[in-house]
């Protein structure tokens, strides 16, 4: 099995179960201050929402979603009918079918338990940081795919449960003038920017925050589902016409 540059750096004497747990935490590292800073903002907006503390924490530990947690915690607030909380949380969380099915060529190979603790820890960090690291399956890394995955996914999600906690109990004492909700999303572009590397990425990212803005009035967050399907389509549709934009010039060139 090759390495790449990065996993080269590691000592070479690690089996592969260890290197990829290695390597899985080392490349999640440098975004666990900002996803800090992302999970304080929400335990505080769960308790600005009226959340009580303990609620707020079983939402933080059972659901595990930044996006969705400060989806139904107003919902939750305010009373709303069971069927609208769900029917919100499943549009907010549509997007994990596909980032599951994308994922699930390189979990195959495990058992039916390891994948679902696996899709307990997943996240769109998680899931970006993985698909970058492993674009094309290898059949000498399926050892490293699990190890990999799973060590960066534990390590994010310690730091958002420790982060979400200390906001859900010091939030009461943070002045509402802050507004900390632009500090979250500050730290979610300073996460998402660097990730952005290939012209179908930007293609990605622009569309699905023109989408987003867009439909940013729609209700139930349909806006953010509407987001990511635009996203997608349009990073797919940008990678098939970029390929065949590069045979083309090869071809000429020839």
């Amino acid at each position: 099995m090759q390495l790449s540059t990065g996993e080269k750096s590691l000592p070479a004497r690690l089996s592969i179960k260890k290197l990829s747990w290695l390597m899985g935490g080392r490349h999640i590292a440098p975004n666990l201050f900002a996803l800090s800073v992302w999970g304080f903002v929400t335990g505080v907006a769960m308790v600005n929402y009226g959340l009580a503390a303990w609620q707020a924490v079983l939402i933080s530990f059972l659901v595990y979603a930044g996006s969705l947690q400060l989806t139904v915690a107003p919902l939750m607030a305010l009373n709303a009918p069971l069927w609208v909380v769900f029917f919100a949380a499943m549009i907010v969380n549509l997007r994990f079918i596909i980032f599951g099915a994308s994922l699930y060529p390189y979990f195959r190979h495990f058992s039916v338990l390891r994948r679902m603790v696996a899709g307990y820890f997943l996240t769109d960090v998680g899931f970006v940081l993985f698909m970058n690291r492993f674009r094309a399956q290898r059949p000498g890394r399926i050892g490293m795919y699990y190890g990999y995955y799973m060590s960066a996914s534990v390590l994010l999600w310690l730091v958002w449960q420790v982060s979400t906690v200390l906001g859900i109990y010091v939030g009461s004492y943070i002045p509402g003038s802050w507004s900390l909700e632009y500090a979250g999303v500050f730290t979610l572009l300073a996460i998402v920017i660097p990730m952005v590397r290939t012209h179908p990425m930007l293609v990605t990212v622009v569309a699905a925050g023109a989408a987003s803005w867009v439909g940013q009035q729609l209700p139930f967050r349909l806006g953010l589902f509407m987001a990511i399907v635009v996203g997608v389509v349009a990073g797919v549709l940008a990678e098939k016409y970029g390929k065949q934009g590069r045979k083309t010039k090869k071809g000429g060139a020839k």
